[in-house]
């Protein structure tokens, strides 16, 4: 099986983590201990930040 490339960077993905209250799990079983529900909202919530992101008027 080859491995995946993740598209977030691990920086973003604790803050995440933190930001929705699972950062402890990941610091004591790891990514592969995370629930698929929090997983999900992750990337939920990924998708929020980015949608923001573009909705903002550019800054000159």
């Amino acid at each position: 099986m080859s491995r995946r490339r993740s598209v977030m960077s691990e920086q973003f993905k604790a803050e995440l983590a933190k930001d929705l209250g699972f950062y402890d799990t990941v610091q004591n079983e790891g990514w592969g201990g995370i629930r698929t529900k929090d997983a999900g909202n992750m990337v939920k919530r990924a998708i929020q930040i980015a949608e923001q992101a573009i909705a903002r008027p550019p800054q000159s």
